[in-house]
């Protein structure tokens, strides 16, 4: 069944994502990693606006600085509107205006974000009404925290971290978002992973802390994360937040091992590498303790923004 296009604009929401535990397997011969991972969806958004149009375009603002973002056929967001109109024989295009706020290269998901929020926005657009499988399959081919950013919420991912299950998360946890002036690249960050693993230089990797080889190819979200978000309980989840990519980040990007200690210093339950970073993500008890350390962390020259998860995955809001 499908729905009667629409002249009028189109406004969704997507949110970036926070990974409360990530564990990344063995290179493979493709060249990509299995990881298990914890998301969360928080709330720091993508607002993308959507008209109907003959051709294919994108403009962006919003809060953080879009000037390298590239604007043509190879932007993520073009990419997701052009695949949508070809699964569904859609003829036209749509002009997307977004303004974003989650940190580009940031490690918390903005370009999967933006490829959500256009694939909802066009399916509503157009009214195509494709079933929520089918949007999902399209998301997982556009990148593995696509899917992720559609469906929001709390969520265990596994494979590239597109095959997602869901994860109870009782009450809300609150973060303080330590924003870096600089991005990092994903490839690079994995890059940096695998050469401190082959030289020895990861500690957990060297001292068999993941188990046998079957283990390394098989990562898994250990139970404690589940626990905690079942409990609602900021300082059971503290005790149990991981990234096996912290060390790369770090080593490519020295400063955030002193911006996660002062994190700590100032009240944090917990700091940690959010994905290939370089956001840092500090974990406290409360709304009160997170205004506490971003006022410490903002003294200290450094952009802090509270935000706090699960929130809703993309999701067409009033224009």
């Amino acid at each position: 069944m499908t729905f009667p296009a629409t002249d009028a604009a189109v406004h969704v929401r997507a949110p970036g994502k926070i990974n409360l535990f990530m564990r990344v397997g063995a290179l493979d011969d493709d060249g990509y990693h299995d990881v298990a991972t914890a998301y969360q969806a928080v709330s720091l958004y993508e607002d993308v606006r959507a008209w109907p149009d003959d051709e294919f375009s994108v403009a962006f603002g919003g809060s953080v600085d879009t000037s390298g973002l590239p604007t043509d056929a190879s932007n993520l967001a073009i990419r997701a509107a052009k695949l949508l109109a070809r699964h569904a024989g859609v003829p036209g295009g749509v002009r997307l205006e977004i303004d974003k706020h989650v940190p580009i290269a940031g490690g918390m998901g903005g370009g999967s974000a933006d490829a959500a929020g256009t694939l909802v926005a066009c399916d509503a657009l157009w009214g195509t009404a494709l079933p929520k499988e089918e949007l999902h399959a399209l998301a997982a081919s556009l990148g593995a925290d696509v899917p992720f950013a559609l469906t929001g919420g709390t969520a265990i991912g596994t494979g590239r971290g597109d095959r997602l299950s869901p994860a109870l998360a009782t009450g809300s946890f609150h973060w303080v978002l330590a924003i870096a002036g600089f991005g990092l690249s994903t490839p690079a960050v994995y890059g940096e992973l695998d050469r401190r693993r082959d030289a020895g230089l990861d500690p957990e990797w060297r001292d068999g802390h993941h188990g046998a080889r079957s283990a390394l190819d098989s990562p898994t979200v250990d139970a404690a994360v589940l626990h905690a978000l079942r409990a609602g309980d900021p300082r059971q989840l503290a005790a149990a937040l991981h990234n096996d990519l912290q060390s790369a980040a770090v080593g490519l990007a020295g400063r955030l091992a002193q911006v996660i200690d002062l994190g700590e210093q100032n009240g944090a339950l917990a700091g940690l590498v959010s994905g290939s970073g370089p956001t840092v993500a500090f974990l406290v008890d409360d709304a009160d303790s997170a205004l506490e350390l971003q006022v410490a962390l903002s003294a200290a020259g450094l952009t802090a923004l509270h935000v706090h998860g699960p929130v809703h995955g993309a999701r067409v809001l009033p224009f």
